[in-house]
Protein backbone atom coordinates (compact mmCIF):
# COMPACT_ATOMS: atom_id res chain seq x y z
CA UNK A 1 0.00 0.00 0.00
CA UNK A 2 1.67 3.25 -1.04
CA UNK A 3 2.36 5.45 1.51
CA UNK A 4 0.64 9.06 1.61
CA UNK A 5 2.66 11.90 -0.47
CA UNK A 6 1.48 14.22 2.39
CA UNK A 7 1.56 15.06 5.41
CA UNK A 8 -0.49 18.53 5.75
CA UNK A 9 -3.11 19.10 2.90
CA UNK A 10 -5.76 21.79 1.77
CA UNK A 11 -8.76 20.65 0.06
CA UNK A 12 -10.83 23.29 -1.58
CA UNK A 13 -14.14 22.27 -2.23
CA UNK A 14 -16.51 24.45 -4.53
CA UNK A 15 -20.05 24.87 -3.78
CA UNK A 16 -21.48 23.37 -6.84
CA UNK A 17 -19.50 19.73 -5.96
CA UNK A 18 -22.12 19.76 -2.78
CA UNK A 19 -24.78 20.29 -5.50
CA UNK A 20 -24.75 16.25 -6.71
CA UNK A 21 -26.99 16.10 -9.56
CA UNK A 22 -29.52 19.01 -8.16
CA UNK A 23 -29.27 22.50 -9.79
CA UNK A 24 -29.44 24.19 -6.70
CA UNK A 25 -28.40 23.69 -2.65
CA UNK A 26 -26.84 20.88 -0.90
CA UNK A 27 -27.42 17.05 -2.25
CA UNK A 28 -26.93 15.04 1.24
CA UNK A 29 -25.78 11.92 -0.52
CA UNK A 30 -22.79 13.63 -2.48
CA UNK A 31 -21.71 15.06 0.90
CA UNK A 32 -21.88 12.21 2.22
CA UNK A 33 -20.02 10.71 0.01
CA UNK A 34 -16.99 13.27 0.06
CA UNK A 35 -16.82 13.41 3.98
CA UNK A 36 -16.21 9.72 3.18
CA UNK A 37 -13.11 10.29 1.38
CA UNK A 38 -12.01 13.06 3.48
CA UNK A 39 -12.43 10.53 5.93
CA UNK A 40 -10.06 7.84 4.17
CA UNK A 41 -7.65 10.21 4.19
CA UNK A 42 -7.34 11.17 7.73
CA UNK A 43 -7.51 7.70 8.57
CA UNK A 44 -3.76 7.47 6.84
CA UNK A 45 -2.53 10.27 9.28
CA UNK A 46 -2.76 13.30 6.91
CA UNK A 47 -3.52 16.36 8.47
CA UNK A 48 -6.58 17.64 6.86
CA UNK A 49 -7.79 21.17 5.92
CA UNK A 50 -10.89 22.28 3.73
CA UNK A 51 -11.76 25.47 2.54
CA UNK A 52 -15.59 24.93 0.93
CA UNK A 53 -17.26 27.43 -1.59
CA UNK A 54 -20.85 28.56 -1.45
CA UNK A 55 -21.21 28.80 -5.30
CA UNK A 56 -24.68 26.11 -4.67
CA UNK A 57 -26.24 28.92 -2.86
CA UNK A 58 -25.02 32.45 -3.83
CA UNK A 59 -22.65 33.80 -6.05
CA UNK A 60 -21.35 36.90 -5.79
CA UNK A 61 -20.56 37.46 -9.05
CA UNK A 62 -23.98 36.65 -10.40
CA UNK A 63 -25.49 38.92 -7.78
CA UNK A 64 -23.55 41.73 -9.08
CA UNK A 65 -24.49 41.02 -12.61
CA UNK A 66 -28.03 41.09 -11.30
CA UNK A 67 -27.79 44.66 -10.18
CA UNK A 68 -26.42 44.50 -6.71
CA UNK A 69 -23.57 45.96 -4.94
CA UNK A 70 -20.20 43.83 -5.75
CA UNK A 71 -19.51 43.76 -2.08
CA UNK A 72 -22.72 43.22 -0.82
CA UNK A 73 -23.16 40.38 -3.05
CA UNK A 74 -19.70 39.07 -1.56
CA UNK A 75 -21.01 39.35 1.81
CA UNK A 76 -23.89 37.05 0.75
CA UNK A 77 -21.62 34.92 -0.72
CA UNK A 78 -19.41 34.26 2.03
CA UNK A 79 -22.33 33.89 4.88
CA UNK A 80 -23.27 30.62 2.16
CA UNK A 81 -20.32 29.51 2.27
CA UNK A 82 -20.46 28.85 6.31
CA UNK A 83 -23.80 26.98 5.62
CA UNK A 84 -21.86 24.68 3.46
CA UNK A 85 -19.15 24.52 6.09
CA UNK A 86 -21.80 23.58 8.80
CA UNK A 87 -23.41 20.79 6.33
CA UNK A 88 -20.03 19.01 5.36
CA UNK A 89 -18.77 19.32 9.69
CA UNK A 90 -22.48 17.06 9.78
CA UNK A 91 -21.49 14.51 7.68
CA UNK A 92 -17.88 14.27 9.02
CA UNK A 93 -18.93 13.91 12.47
CA UNK A 94 -21.43 11.44 11.58
CA UNK A 95 -18.11 9.58 10.28
CA UNK A 96 -16.50 9.75 13.76
CA UNK A 97 -14.31 12.20 12.71
CA UNK A 98 -13.65 15.62 15.17
CA UNK A 99 -14.41 19.01 12.89
CA UNK A 100 -13.91 22.43 13.57
CA UNK A 101 -15.49 24.97 11.83
CA UNK A 102 -13.55 28.43 11.48
CA UNK A 103 -15.18 31.59 9.59
CA UNK A 104 -13.27 34.69 8.36
CA UNK A 105 -16.79 36.49 9.80
CA UNK A 106 -16.96 36.52 13.25
CA UNK A 107 -20.06 34.63 14.41
CA UNK A 108 -19.47 32.95 17.19
CA UNK A 109 -22.99 30.57 18.01
CA UNK A 110 -22.16 28.96 15.35
CA UNK A 111 -18.20 28.50 14.35
CA UNK A 112 -15.20 29.36 15.83
CA UNK A 113 -13.32 32.74 14.92
CA UNK A 114 -10.40 32.50 11.86
CA UNK A 115 -7.34 32.16 14.44
CA UNK A 116 -4.75 30.66 12.61
CA UNK A 117 -2.43 29.19 15.72
CA UNK A 118 -5.63 27.70 16.86
CA UNK A 119 -6.54 26.04 13.49
CA UNK A 120 -2.88 24.48 13.40
CA UNK A 121 -3.09 23.27 16.72
CA UNK A 122 -6.32 21.69 16.16
CA UNK A 123 -4.85 20.03 12.53
CA UNK A 124 -1.95 18.68 14.89
CA UNK A 125 -4.52 16.65 17.47
CA UNK A 126 -6.15 15.49 14.33
CA UNK A 127 -9.18 17.49 13.62
CA UNK A 128 -10.05 17.91 10.47
CA UNK A 129 -10.34 21.90 10.40
CA UNK A 130 -13.07 23.54 7.69
CA UNK A 131 -12.75 27.45 6.87
CA UNK A 132 -15.40 29.08 5.73
CA UNK A 133 -16.23 32.86 4.97
CA UNK A 134 -14.01 33.10 1.93
CA UNK A 135 -10.96 35.23 3.12
CA UNK A 136 -13.50 37.97 4.83
CA UNK A 137 -13.32 40.27 1.97
CA UNK A 138 -15.56 41.12 -1.21
CA UNK A 139 -13.57 40.77 -4.30
CA UNK A 140 -11.88 37.90 -3.29
CA UNK A 141 -12.86 34.28 -4.42
CA UNK A 142 -12.64 31.51 -2.35
CA UNK A 143 -10.07 29.73 -4.62
CA UNK A 144 -7.83 32.48 -3.46
CA UNK A 145 -8.81 31.94 0.19
CA UNK A 146 -7.70 28.54 -0.54
CA UNK A 147 -4.59 29.40 -1.82
CA UNK A 148 -4.00 31.97 1.16
CA UNK A 149 -5.55 29.46 3.88
CA UNK A 150 -2.62 26.21 2.38
CA UNK A 151 -0.17 29.08 2.78
CA UNK A 152 -0.88 30.29 5.86
CA UNK A 153 -1.45 26.75 7.43
CA UNK A 154 1.96 25.42 6.36
CA UNK A 155 0.18 22.81 3.80
CA UNK A 156 2.22 20.52 1.76
CA UNK A 157 -0.07 20.98 -1.12
CA UNK A 158 -3.50 22.39 -2.48
CA UNK A 159 -5.79 20.18 -3.80
CA UNK A 160 -8.98 21.47 -5.67
CA UNK A 161 -11.97 18.95 -6.32
CA UNK A 162 -13.62 19.85 -9.45
CA UNK A 163 -15.92 18.31 -11.81
CA UNK A 164 -13.35 16.61 -13.88
CA UNK A 165 -9.93 14.57 -13.87
CA UNK A 166 -7.50 17.10 -14.06
CA UNK A 167 -7.04 20.75 -16.31
CA UNK A 168 -8.48 20.59 -19.53
CA UNK A 169 -7.55 22.64 -22.54
CA UNK A 170 -11.10 23.65 -22.84
CA UNK A 171 -14.27 21.99 -20.87
CA UNK A 172 -14.31 18.02 -21.48
CA UNK A 173 -17.90 18.11 -21.16
CA UNK A 174 -18.42 20.39 -23.97
CA UNK A 175 -15.29 19.93 -26.16
CA UNK A 176 -14.19 16.12 -26.48
CA UNK A 177 -10.96 17.38 -28.39
CA UNK A 178 -9.97 19.10 -25.17
CA UNK A 179 -6.23 18.32 -23.96
CA UNK A 180 -5.83 17.00 -20.34
CA UNK A 181 -2.40 17.93 -19.29
CA UNK A 182 -0.51 15.84 -16.12
CA UNK A 183 1.68 18.71 -15.23
CA UNK A 184 1.59 22.16 -15.89
CA UNK A 185 3.47 25.30 -14.20
CA UNK A 186 2.12 28.31 -12.40
CA UNK A 187 2.91 30.45 -15.65
CA UNK A 188 1.02 28.17 -18.16
CA UNK A 189 -2.10 28.15 -15.98
CA UNK A 190 -1.57 32.51 -16.31
CA UNK A 191 -0.65 32.28 -19.77
CA UNK A 192 -3.09 29.73 -20.99
CA UNK A 193 -6.13 31.80 -19.14
CA UNK A 194 -6.94 28.01 -17.92
CA UNK A 195 -9.99 28.99 -15.79
CA UNK A 196 -9.43 26.31 -13.23
CA UNK A 197 -8.45 28.78 -10.38
CA UNK A 198 -8.52 32.42 -10.60
CA UNK A 199 -4.81 34.46 -11.62
CA UNK A 200 -4.82 35.54 -7.46
CA UNK A 201 -4.75 32.21 -6.16
CA UNK A 202 -2.59 30.65 -9.10
CA UNK A 203 0.04 33.75 -8.50
CA UNK A 204 -0.34 33.63 -4.23
CA UNK A 205 0.71 29.65 -4.50
CA UNK A 206 3.45 30.23 -6.70
CA UNK A 207 4.97 32.53 -4.54
CA UNK A 208 4.85 30.37 -1.79
CA UNK A 209 5.59 27.11 -3.98
CA UNK A 210 2.63 25.64 -2.45
CA UNK A 211 1.81 22.80 -5.57
CA UNK A 212 -1.78 22.37 -6.56
CA UNK A 213 -3.69 19.22 -7.81
CA UNK A 214 -6.72 19.17 -9.80
CA UNK A 215 -8.80 16.11 -9.44
CA UNK A 216 -12.14 14.92 -9.91
CA UNK A 217 -13.79 14.59 -6.47
CA UNK A 218 -17.12 13.14 -7.59
CA UNK A 219 -14.84 10.08 -8.59
CA UNK A 220 -14.99 7.40 -5.35
CA UNK A 221 -11.95 6.98 -3.29
CA UNK A 222 -9.96 9.80 -5.42
CA UNK A 223 -9.18 11.88 -2.86
CA UNK A 224 -7.16 9.47 -1.21
CA UNK A 225 -6.01 8.06 -4.39
CA UNK A 226 -4.30 11.16 -5.17
CA UNK A 227 -3.18 11.61 -1.60
CA UNK A 228 -1.15 8.37 -2.13
CA UNK A 229 0.12 9.37 -5.57
CA UNK A 230 -1.83 7.28 -7.53
CA UNK A 231 -5.27 7.79 -9.76
CA UNK A 232 -5.74 10.63 -12.46
CA UNK A 233 -5.03 14.37 -11.77
CA UNK A 234 -2.92 17.56 -12.62
CA UNK A 235 -0.73 19.50 -10.89
CA UNK A 236 0.56 22.39 -10.72
CA UNK A 237 4.55 23.37 -9.62
CA UNK A 238 6.86 25.70 -10.86
CA UNK A 239 9.42 24.84 -13.32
Amino acid sequence: MPEPAYKRVLLKVSGEALMGPKEYGLDTATVRAIAADIKGVVDLGVQVCLVIGGGNIFRGVSGAAAGMERAQADSMGMLATVMNALAMQSALEKLGIPTRVQSAIPMAQVCEPFIRRRAVRHMEKGRVVIFAGGTGNPFFTTDTAAALRAAEMGCDVLLKGTQVDGVYSADPRKNPDAERYTTLTYLDMLSRDLAVMDAAAISLARENRLPIIVFNIHEEGAFTAVIKGVGRFTTVVEQ
